[in-house]
């Protein structure tokens, strides 16, 4: 007999969590399938069923485990020395990819143009980023490709729109974009990437970018110096674009983001030369909607981990989803995922509105600064409801800590917003009023809602009717911008929280975000229904 015959408990698994996968992430998310329907996207209820389904199966998770794992590898010649730039990725990458691109979430917008269409494609992004979040790069990049091309280029628009929104891997096309070199950053107007006319309507690139997302895309967006100035140009994949590494990043390490270098590539003009900023901007507005809908996503998964997590394991004789200090922390997270997926699908109907461009100019910003900025600590705390279980990769948790600061930093960092939303108030005067005339329509239903708004318009008036130049008072209010974009991003979710939400989150996002409160999750005050939050997020 051996030790561990005569041990046989020293095997038993006691008081671990079950597992979470099959777990349908549509029917099980409240608070997007509530949104969805309220902003118009009804009609896209079966393409969600069918994303929720495949994103919350041990298949899709395993997948993302293995393209995590088995990191993308740059081949920059062949074995004759001839240059190739290949990326090999594993087949598990293409699997998650090919999901995404047969279910139209790169181009259902542009492919089905009827009402809607936005909130149904963000509620497909939001339910297939639960899968693998590195993937949803090139998926953005080529869905926010197409209006920049309509607005500043039509005749490569007609000739390549369709390949773009095909939802076929293996013919269709993927975009992507070459903006920031090293010595700028966000900084573009300071590159030094130069463009040279050919006299044939072409141009002939050379010079450095030091962040090109996603080198197997077929074409890119690229910044350049023309003789006006900073133009934009439509590059296709080829000889004369050299890839010179891949970035060893922090997180979504499945998705390959490299140096690029350009050697005479040949380079078509979008939008007028020395506009590049104005032609490129509506591809980053739209990729900044995602950086939005990237990070409710990532809400939900962590929150969704947490409750699965709490309601398996037990300390102390209880079950910890009935600990009331786990509840309050749960609960907590569980208001800001909803706040955050009510924020994103709102935003994303103001996609589909002609008539919104000033609210969605605006509330793309602030929204983006407040929701991705949120994300890393959600993410955080997410984690630690599984202790030390939560710090191991099998988890999944650490890959959501590692990729929750990505959305924050791309398109945009929490600086580079809070200035955005500031000039837009000079720029567009229309747009503040546009976007308070939208959190004013929940006055009355919630005394602590109505006071912070009073608060938020003193604070803006002062900057936009106060004496002196309108550019000067603004420059001088640069240090408290943040705080300023932090108080108008909880007004636009208090506000869709008090009209639309349940009660029960809609009172705890009052009683714990507006008028001061914890600094932390899981401080939420007494009275608020924690147990009916939290049904929310998982059905008992």
């Amino acid at each position: 007999m051996t030790l561990l015959d005569a041990h046989p408990q020293t095997r038993d698994v006691l008081n671990q969590a079950s597992p979470l996968e099959p777990v349908h992430h549509f029917e099980s998310w409240a608070a997007l399938r509530e949104a969805v329907d309220r902003e118009g996207g009804g009609w896209g209820v079966d393409r969600l069923r069918d994303a929720g389904e495949l994103a919350g199966s041990p298949q899709a998770r395993e997948h993302s485990r293995r393209a995590e794992r088995n990191e993308p590898r740059l081949d920059a010649y062949d074995r004759y020395g001839h240059r190739v730039d290949e990326v090999q990725l594993d087949p598990s990458w293409h699997w998650i990819l090919r999901a995404n691109i047969e279910r139209d979430v790169h181009s259902l917008p542009w492919r089905e143009e009827r009402s809607g269409g936005h909130v149904v494609r963000a509620g497909l992004f939001m339910l297939m980023s639960q899968i693998n979040a590195g993937v949803m790069c090139p998926v953005s990049m080529t869905y926010a490709v197409v209006p920049a091309l309509r607005a500043g280029a039509r005749e490569i628009a007609a000739e390549w729109e369709e390949r773009l929104t095909r939802p076929d891997y293996a013919t269709g096309a993927l975009a992507g974009m070459a903006m920031t070199e090293r010595q700028g950053g966000s900084d573009v107007r300071a590159n030094t990437t130069q463009a040279t006319p050919l006299g044939d309507g072409t141009y002939e690139l050379h010079g450095h970018k030091w962040f090109c997302s996603y080198p197997p895309c077929d074409v890119f967006l690229v910044l350049a110096q023309a003789p006006a100035g900073l133009s934009c140009f439509f590059v296709q994949r080829g000889p004369g674009m050299e890839f010179q590494r891949l970035k060893d990043k922090l997180g979504t390490r499945s998705l390959p983001s490299s140096e690029v270098e350009f050697r005479g590539i040949r380079g078509r003009l979008v939008g007028e030369e020395g506009r590049g900023v104005p032609a490129i901007i509506s591809m980053v507005n739209h990729t900044r909607l995602d950086c939005l809908l990237g990070s409710a996503a990532g809400m939900r998964r962590g929150v969704l981990e947490a409750v699965s997590h709490a309601r398996s394991r037990s300390a102390f004789g209880v079950r910890l989803s009935d600990q009331p200090a786990m509840r309050n922390v749960l609960a907590d997270l569980a208001v800001e995922s909803e706040a955050a997926t009510a924020t994103a699908l709102r935003m994303a109907r103001a996609y589909d509105s002609g008539d919104e461009s000033a609210f969605r100019r605006f509330g793309t910003a602030v929204s983006k600064y407040w929701v991705c900025k949120r994300a890393a600590a959600h993410a955080a705390e997410s984690l630690e409801c599984l202790g030390g279980n939560g710090y191991v990769e099998d988890s999944g948790l650490p890959l959501l800590y590692r990729d929750a600061p990505l959305s924050g930093i791309w398109e945009g960092s929490g600086n580079v917003m809070a200035l955005d939303v500031m000039r837009a108030m000079v720029k567009e005067p229309e747009a503040l009023p546009a976007f308070l005339a939208e959190c004013d329509l929940a006055l009355g239903g919630d005394a602590r809602l109505d006071a912070h708004l009073r608060d938020v318009k003193d604070g803006v008036g002062g900057l936009t009717s106060g004496a002196g130049d309108l550019q000067e008072r603004l420059a001088s209010a640069q240090f408290g911008a943040r705080r300023m974009v932090e108080d108008l991003a909880l007004a636009l979710q208090g506000s869709l929280l008090v009209r639309h939400g349940a009660p029960a989150v809609a009172d705890a996002f009052c009683a714990a975000r507006l008028g001061g409160g914890g600094r932390v999750y899981g401080t939420l005050p007494a009275g608020v229904d924690a147990g009916a939050i939290i049904d929310r997020v998982l059905p008992a």
